[in-house]
C-alpha cells in the first residue's frame, strides 16, 4: 500500500509515481569506472562505496555539514544517494547516470550532490528509508532524496533510469523537472517538505503499546502465525525473490523445543536442506549469496553479505543442536570455512561483503559454461558432475543440486574451486563493522563450542580483541575500521551484538576476559545509548549529532536482529549471571517498551520473540566447578554446548584458587566446589542450584528436565 500525505501536491505527487521500484531483473551488468583522472571529494573517503563514486563527473559531497551549507550559500536543492559497495542497482544507476557527463552537468547546475554508504551510517539510512517508504510505498538501495537545505525531504524513489524506461522519468528528464519545480513553485515545495516532516513527528511521538508479559506459548504462537508465509513446496517464506530471513529459524526452533511439533520441525528443516542445496549456496566455494531471485533457491543475487554468513552459521549449528544431523553441521562447517578463508583480515577482523559482479557482469565468478566445467573436470569426472548438478545447459549454469541423496562435496567441488580460483574476483568491500563482526563472533564462537572444536572460537576471539583494541576513539567504540581509521562514534547495534558475541566466547572457551569485557561494553552502552525515562536503547549515543528527526530506539528485527532484541537477551543473561537487579528491570523495560503482544508480528519481531522466550524461562544457571585443564570438567562442558538448550547459561567456576575472578562477577558461585576432587555440575534454576553431580548422564539428565 503507498501512504502519501494530503498536503503533497500534485506536481509532488507525480514525482512520487516515478520513483517506483522497476519490475526485477535477473542479470544486469555495468561497466567500469571511466578512465578519467578526475577526482572529486569523494577520493578522500575511506568508505569502499564512496571511493567507487571518486572519478564521478558529478561534483559529490560526503554527508555533512559543508554540503548543507553550500545548498543554503547557492539556495539549491540536495540530492542524497544512499548505497552501498556491493549493491548491483547502485552501480547500475552509477554507470548510467552519474558517469554520464550530461546527467552530472545537470545535477551539478541543479543540485549539492551528497553520497552516503548505509553500512557507515545506518542512522541516515534508516531515516531516510523511513521517508521513502511513506512517500512511495516501497524502498530499496539505492536509494535517492531531494531535500531542501535545510535537510528536509520533499522527493523520493530508489532506482532512476538515465533515460525514461520501467514506466518512469529518466534522470535527464527529472532533474530538469525537479529544477523547475525548485525554481517556480517554491512555495509549495517548502509546503510539502513541512507537511511531510509533521507527518514523520507525528509518527515519531506515538507510543506503542504496552508489551506483554513473557509467555512460553508465544514462540508456538509464532510459528503458527509463520507457517501461513512458509512455501511448502520449496521451503523458505514468502515468493521470490525469496530471501533467507535467517532470524526466522532460532524462533522456530524454540517453538519446536517447546512443543515438538514436527510440522514446526519441518519448515525449519525443508528451509535449510533447500536453500544449503540450492543455487544460494555458493557450491564450489561455499558461503550463502543474498537473496533467491526465484522461489526455488536456484537463480541467487550472488552478493555475499557478512551477516548473513553470521547468522545463517548461527541457525545450522542450532539445528544440528537439535537434531543432531552432520548435513547441518557440515554446511555450518562450510559457511566458517568461507568466512576464514575469504572474509578475514590478516589481523582477524571480517570484512563486510562480496560484490556480485566481476568482469562487468553479475554473476561471472559463479557459474559455469559446459566448456568451463569440462576443462576443469575432465571427461571422468563431469559424469558426476552431472549426476550432482544436472545436465549442463547452454550458456552459463548455476551449481545447485538436483537431489539430496547424494555424496557430500569432496574431490569435484575441490576441483571447480580450484579451477574458479583463476578467475577475476568480485569486488571485495574490506571494511569492517563492529557489529557485522559481532554477529559473526557470536556465531563462530557457538559453532566452535557445539563442536568442540577449538579453531572457530580461537577465530572469534582474535576478531574481538581487534574489535576492543582498534575500533575504538578516545576511549569509545567505534562503528567503522578501514585503511588503519576507526571512525563514526559506534551505534546501538555495535555494542548489542559485540557484547552478545563476547558471552558466547565465554561460554565457549572460558576465558573470564571476555565476560569481564561484555560487562565493560554493556556499562558503555548504557551509559550513552539508554533512555533513563522510557528505557530501551537509543540507536545513536547521547553525544553524537542527531538528524533531524530526533534519536530512535530500533526495536524491530528485520535481515538481522535489532539492536534492543539482542540488547534484551544480553541483558537476560547478564543479569542471570550477575544477579544484577538493574540489568533485569532494563530487561523488563525493553520489553514494555516493544509494544509486541505475544507473537504479533512475527516476521518482524522474531529475535524480540526469541529473547522474550528465555524470559518467560525457565532458565538455567549451568556452572561446572573443576579445574579449567581438567578433563573431567572439560568433558561436561562439551556435553553441555552441544545440546540444544537456548534459555541457559554456562559458567565454570575454578576450584584451583579460592577466589577466582568468576566469583566476583557471579558471586552466587562462590559456594560450589568440585565432589572429591572430581569436576561436578551445578544446574540452578533462579540462583537456586540442584544437588551437585560429576556423572554426565545425570547432568544431561538435570537439563532435559529444565
Amino acid at each position: 500500500m503507498t501512504h502519501r500525505h494530503p498536503r503533497i501536491n500534485r506536481s509532488l505527487r507525480r514525482l512520487c509515481r516515478l520513483s517506483q521500484l522497476p519490475a526485477p531483473l535477473a542479470s544486469g551488468t555495468f561497466l567500469l569506472l571511466s578512465e578519467s583522472t578526475r577526482l572529486n571529494r569523494l577520493a578522500k573517503e575511506k568508505s569502499p562505496y564512496l571511493l567507487q563514486h571518486a572519478e564521478n563527473p558529478v561534483d559529490w559531497y560526503a554527508w555533512g555539514d559543508e554540503a548543507f551549507r553550500r545548498a543554503k550559500d547557492g539556495d539549491k536543492p540536495v540530492f542524497l544517494s544512499i548505497g552501498y559497495a556491493t549493491c548491483h542497482w547502485c552501480h547500475v544507476m552509477e554507470h548510467e547516470s552519474f558517469e554520464d557527463e550530461r546527467v552530472a552537468a545537470l545535477m551539478n547546475s541543479t543540485f549539492i550532490s551528497v553520497k552516503v554508504d548505509r553500512e557507515e551510517r545506518p542512522d541516515i539510512d534508516e531515516h531516510f528509508m523511513r521517508i521513502c517508504q511513506l512517500l512511495t510505498g516501497t524502498g530499496g538501495w539505492p536509494l535517492t532524496m531531494v531535500l531542501t537545505p535545510e535537510g528536509k525531504p520533499f522527493f523520493a524513489a530508489t532506482y532512476i533510469p538515465k533515460d525514461n524506461a520501467y514506466g518512469r522519468t529518466g534522470m535527464l528528464e527529472l532533474v530538469p523537472e525537479i529544477a523547475e519545480l525548485w525554481a517556480t513553485r517554491r512555495a509549495e515545495v517548502d509546503a510539502s517538505a513541512e507537511a511531510i516532516g509533521k507527518e514523520l513527528a507525528n509518527r515519531a511521538s506515538e507510543k506503542p503499546g504496552a508489551g506483554a508479559a513473557p509467555d512460553s506459548k508465544a514462540a508456538g504462537q509464532a510459528a503458527r502465525q509463520l507457517s501461513r508465509m512458509f512455501d511448502s513446496e520449496n521451503g523458505g517464506f514468502g515468493d521470490a525473490p525469496k530471501f533467507p530471513m535467517p532470524v526466522l529459524f532460532p524462533l522456530l526452533l524454540r517453538a519446536w523445543e517447546r512443543d515438538k511439533d514436527p510440522e514446526v520441525l519441518r519448515m525449519v528443516e525443508q528451509s535449510l536442506t533447500a536453500m544449503r542445496n540450492g543455487g544460494i549456496f555458493d557450491q564450489a566455494g561455499f558461503g550463502f549469496h543474498r537473496y533467491s531471485t526465484d522461489a526455488h533457491w536456484r537463480v541467487p543475487h550472488f552478493e555475499k553479505m557478512l551477516y548473513d554468513q553470521a547468522l545463517l552459521l548461527l541457525a545450522y549449528t542450532e539445528t544440528w543442536q537439535a537434531v543432531g544431523k552432520d548435513f547441518y553441521r557440515r554446511t555450518a562447517e562450510e559457511i566458517a570455512a568461507y568466512v576464514l578463508r575469504d572474509m578475514t583480515s590478516p589481523e582477524g577482523a571480517f570484512y563486510s561483503a562480496e560484490d556480485a559482479d566481476s568482469e562487468g557482469e553479475e554473476g561471472k565468478f559463479y557459474t559455469w559454461t559446459e566448456r568451463e566445467a569440462a576443462a576443469a573436470l575432465g571427461k571422468d569426472e563431469l559424469g558426476r558432475f552431472v549426476k550432482t548438478y544436472g545436465e549442463l545447459r547452454p550458456g552459463q549454469n548455476i551449481l545447485h543440486r538436483e537431489r539430496t541423496d547424494i555424496s557430500p562435496p569432496g574431490r569435484l567441488e575441490e576441483m571447480l574451486f580450484a579451477a574458479r580460483e583463476g578467475r577475476i574476483r568480485p569486488f571485495k568491500d574490506d571494511k569492517v563493522l563492529a557489529d557485522w563482526n559481532g554477529l559473526m563472533i557470536a556465531a563462530l564462537a557457538r559453532a566452535g563450542g557445539a563442536f568442540d572444536d577449538p579453531r572457530p572460537v580461537e577465530a572469534a576471539g582474535k576478531a574481538a580483541d581487534f574489535v576492543l583494541r582498534r575500533m575504538s576513539r578516545d576511549g569509545r567504540l567505534c562503528h567503522r575500521f578501514r585503511d588503519g581509521e576507526s571512525a563514526i562514534t559506534a551505534f546501538a547495534e555495535d555494542h548489542a551484538f559485540l557484547a552478545w558475541g563476547l558471552l558466547e566466547l565465554y561460554e565457549a572457551g572460558f576465558e573470564e576476559r571476555f565476560l569481564s569485557q561484555a560487562l565493560d561494553v554493556l556499562r558503555a552502552f548504557i551509559a550513552h545509548y539508554w533512555d533513563p525515562d522510557e528505557g530501551g536503547f537509543f540507536r545513536t549515543a547521547s553525544d553524537a549529532p542527531q538528524l533531524p528527526g530526533g534519536r530512535v530506539k530500533p526495536l524491530s528485527d528485520g535481515v538481522i536482529p535489532s539492536a534492543n532484541s539482542a540488547a534484551l537477551l544480553v541483558l537476560l543473561k547478564l543479569a542471570r549471571i550477575t544477579g544484577s537487579v538493574e540489568y533485569q528491570r532494563m530487561a523488563e523495560a525493553i520489553m514494555r517498551l516493544s509494544g509486541v503482544r505475544g507473537a504479533d508480528d512475527a516476521y518482524s519481531h522474531a529475535f524480540f520473540l526469541c529473547a522474550m522466550d528465555m524470559a518467560a524461562g525457565p532458565f538455567l544457571e549451568v556452572v561446572i566447578a573443576g579445574n579449567p585443564e581438567g578433563g573431567d570438567a572439560r568433558a561436561m562442558a562439551r556435553e553441555v554446548r552441544r545440546r540444544y538448550i537456548p534459555r541457559k547459561v554456562l559458567i565454570l567456576r575454578p576450584t584451583d584458587d579460592a577466589e577466582p575472578p568468576i566469583v566476583r562477577i557471579a558471586p552466587f558461585t562462590k559456594p560450589l566446589a568440585a565432589l572429591k576432587g572430581k569436576a561436578a555440575a551445578y544446574v540452578c534454576r533462579n540462583h537456586a542450584c540442584s544437588l551437585p553431580t560429576d556423572d554426565p548422564a545425570k547432568l544431561l539428565s538435570l537439563l532435559s528436565n529444565g
